[in-house]
């Protein structure tokens, strides 16, 4: 073969190289542009602008993780949204940030007003900056309960659309997955899915007991137990009726009862426990003004006298506050947020001298203390250990304990500065023309 030839094939091979390269990158190049433009297409309108709130509550999610006390409210939060946002962690972030900025806007002007009104009061200002936490408590539960409560207004409209829908397909796990496609109750759909998910499992039984335990109310529980029963042994006809239908008209009816029982509360309770507190609220400007008006009033509010009766009208105003929220509550289902693998009374009983300790006040099983307290644990359905309940009793003893000795020894103080500082009082409460009668 001639050198010429060798050529040729060289240059031959070299330009099909060549061919195939520009190719590739011209097809490539192509590719790579239609690509971008579909990118381009599908975000458009998705963009969020430069400031969102979306995003800002995203942030602060992030930063409130790691501020310790406010982690502890926030972790509250998010276990109750956890179970109306099945598997959504981008809207549950953003409502537990949401409802935790708006508790901490109207908490910090709060406490900035608490300070100023009662900076000559200790004992009003460690009082209500305490019972500013309970506040807190009620404003986030408060919120979150708005969740819950629209919940259940869509679980009315949710149970009527199942209706039309059953009897088109006859069929339970066909008629909830058609209704679980409306987007416009969002909440509600997340639980239909999950439920219809339960349903086409393997094993529907077990899923079903999984769900009784994430499930936000009572009514969705007998609703995914009527259709399980409906989807494993089939519809019956009572009277001429569907058995299945018959149920969900039974819950749909007691959820308008709930849902009119809560309205009514939040009526009634409207307001009610900040009302609660107005008493201690003017406990200063009264001791002011009896005090600017008549001099010899000072003695009694500065005095061992004053200071108790100061205390009960705080205590007796806490109490009164608890009851009220107390029976504000609209039956909603509030979530146990507490760790009850390992609480803090567990990590706590675990230390040796504490175990001994509080072994001690325990009563020995097969005793009829021990089996009166367990039986009672059964009534109430407390998810607590004895350990545990015996770990809060003596915490409790032990810090009313403290508090009586600080609040005995800062009475005697007042009495005994009394005595050395307080001038001898100046002061005529009868009238000059009786006493010239």
């Amino acid at each position: 073969m001639s050198n010429d030839i060798l050529l040729y094939i060289l240059i031959g091979i070299v330009a099909v190289f060549v061919v195939i390269v520009i190719a590739y990158l011209m097809l490539r190049k192509k590719m790579e542009s239609s690509g971008i433009r579909e990118i381009q297409r599908l975000r458009a309108g998705t963009e969020e602008k430069k400031f969102s709130m979306e995003i800002l509550y995203q942030k602060l999610y992030v930063k409130y993780v790691k501020i310790p006390f406010i982690k502890r409210y926030l972790l509250k939060i998010r276990r109750r949204l956890e179970i109306i946002n099945i598997d959504d962690e981008y809207l549950t972030r953003k409502q537990a940030a949401k409802i935790l900025t708006n508790a901490i806007l109207i908490i910090i002007p709060l406490t900035l007003a608490i300070i100023l009104i009662t900076n000559e009061n200790t004992l009003l200002m460690v009082f209500l900056l305490v019972f500013e936490v309970f506040l807190a408590d009620t404003l986030i539960g408060g919120m979150v309960d708005k969740i819950d409560n629209k919940l259940l207004k869509e679980q009315i409209n949710f149970f009527s659309e199942i209706r039309h829908a059953y009897h088109e397909y006859n069929m339970v796990e066909e008629a909830i997955y058609q209704v679980a496609q409306d987007d416009e109750q969002v909440e509600m759909s997340r639980q239909a899915e999950k439920i219809y998910e339960v349903l086409i499992s393997n094993d529907p039984e077990g899923e079903l007991e999984k769900y009784y335990d994430i499930a936000p109310n009572a009514y969705l529980k007998e609703f995914a137990g009527v259709s399980y029963l409906t989807k494993e042994f089939g519809d019956r006809k009572v009277d001429g009726a569907s058995l299945y239908l018959k149920n969900l008209n039974n819950i749909t009816q007691e959820m308008q009862l709930e849902i009119l029982k809560r309205d009514k509360l939040d009526y009634v309770f409207q307001s009610l426990s900040l009302i609660s507190i107005v008493p201690i609220l003017f406990m200063e400007p009264i001791k002011n003004w009896a005090v600017g008006q008549f001099s010899f009033t000072a003695s009694f509010y500065e005095g061992r006298g004053g200071m108790i009766m100061q205390i009960l009208i705080l205590v007796m105003t806490f109490v009164c506050y608890l009851l009220t929220r107390k029976l504000k509550d609209n039956g909603s289902v509030n979530m146990d947020t507490k760790n009850t693998e390992n609480p803090w009374q567990s990590k706590l009983y675990k230390n040796p001298i504490i175990k001994k300790f509080v072994d001690l006040f325990i009563p020995k099983q097969g005793t009829k203390e021990y089996r009166k307290l367990q039986q009672t644990m059964k009534e109430a359905a407390t998810k607590d250990k004895m350990e545990w309940i015996y770990v809060n009793r003596i915490l409790l003893c032990i810090t009313v304990f403290i508090i009586s000795v600080v609040v005995i020894m800062y009475l005697h103080h007042i009495v005994i500065q009394n005595v050395y500082t307080d001038p001898t009082t100046n002061y005529d409460i009868i009238r000059s023309d009786v006493r010239n009668r």
